[in-house]
């Protein structure tokens, strides 16, 4: 299953379509123009548990300082009940933008709630804050988010830190943009739920992007999880 998804992501990077870096474990950070639409497939394989699940992403940027973030996992294996997972609703307001030759800088808030799909779920609320820096060849995106549970739904938290360095071009041409881009993406990211600890997670990987699409892979993998689980990342995320 997971290897069909595979080749379902690489005939779709096929069609021509401007992209950016951010990290690859978050989706928060990305940037939309007004009007603009984003929208990503994230397919996962935990080999440790021996799961895979694709997760559906769509930005849409409402105006210049806000977007719409939607987000919708599905479990492919192993098959059973509850497949789907809860629809992620956030609205990011950006609250500090600096922009200049060099790079950028912003910093945006979210709010939303997760609404389940199966009614056994109680609802979530969800707050965010998210900051990228960026200048020259290197990119930082840091974000951490909170998920208030509700009913039977423990509390959860995350955090994301992710640097992306340019390994090629090494130089912006004068005019235009490059054709193709390397970025190395490296981050630390932490996931805490309710009554356990915090899992530390460390990832490593690369992202081929083009004009307008974006093709990335990395390895997740657990630093003081119970069962240490590594997990295979491919992403492939363009404008529609």
């Amino acid at each position: 299953m997971f290897g069909r998804v595979v080749i379902l992501f690489l005939l779709a990077g096929l069609a021509p379509l401007p992209s950016v870096a951010m990290g690859i474990r978050s989706f928060v950070a990305l940037p939309v123009e007004q009007g603009g639409a984003v929208a990503r497939l994230l397919a996962e394989r935990n080999a440790s548990a021996d799961v895979d699940t694709v997760v559906a992403n769509l930005a849409y940027g409402l105006n210049a300082r806000q977007t719409l973030l939607l987000g919708l996992p599905y479990r492919l294996s192993p098959s059973g009940p509850d497949r789907a997972g809860d629809l992620s609703i956030l609205l990011r307001q950006i609250v500090a933008q600096q922009d200049s030759r060099q790079g950028t800088r912003r910093v945006g808030l979210l709010a939303g709630l997760l609404a389940p799909t199966d009614s056994d779920r109680s609802a979530a609320l969800r707050a965010a804050a998210v900051a990228t820096f960026y200048r020259q060849r290197q990119e930082w995106d840091l974000d951490i988010d909170w998920i208030g549970g509700s009913g039977d739904r423990p509390d959860r938290a995350r955090y994301d830190v992710a640097w992306q360095y340019r390994l090629d071009p090494a130089r912006y041409p004068a005019w235009g943009t490059p054709a193709r881009e390397w970025d190395l993406d490296v981050e630390l990211g932490g996931r805490w739920s309710q009554g356990g600890d915090v899992v530390h997670q460390a990832t490593v990987g690369l992202q081929a992007i083009h004009d307008r699409w974006v093709l990335e892979g990395a390895l997740v993998r657990d630093l003081n999880g119970p069962a240490d689980a590594t997990r295979y990342l491919l992403s492939l995320r363009w404008h529609l």
